[in-house]
């Protein structure tokens, strides 16, 4: 039987991590949030297909510097990144390190959730061929 996908939040904003988590729950997907990255790189552990949902600026580790980390260390867990802050470079920046998607807050939950379902959908198909 195949694993359970989860989409993992990563926001420094409470009612964005609960909202988006709400989303998430409702569309059926478990959900683990994070208001830091270094919360997230604690307690992650790569056990199925996933998500993540990834806010650029918060305190600490900013979601760009996560995101490459997690690219040197080769995790494919693909990223979905939201931000209120965006420009062109945040941008370029984040697809070219490998981001599925790039939101600016305010963004329709819809939107999200589209981003979500096609990230997982791309993650289940590598985890079935055997490259989590």
């Amino acid at each position: 039987m195949e694993p359970e996908a989860t989409v993992f939040v990563v926001d420094d904003e409470p009612a964005v991590l609960e909202a988006v988590a709400e989303m998430v729950r409702t569309i059926g997907l478990r959900v683990q949030s994070y208001h830091s990255a270094q919360e997230f790189l604690e307690a992650y552990k790569p056990i199925g297909p996933g998500c993540l949902v990834l806010n650029v600026r918060m305190p600490g580790k900013s979601g760009l510097e996560l995101q490459n980390e997690l690219a040197r260390t080769g995790n494919t867990l693909p990223v979905i990144v939201i931000t209120g802050y965006a420009n062109e470079r945040v941008e370029e920046e984040a697809m070219k390190a490998g981001a599925v998607d790039f939101l600016r807050k305010p963004f329709r939950m819809q939107e999200l959730c589209d981003s979500i379902q096609k990230a997982i959908q791309s993650d289940r198909e590598k985890w079935r061929a055997g490259e989590p």
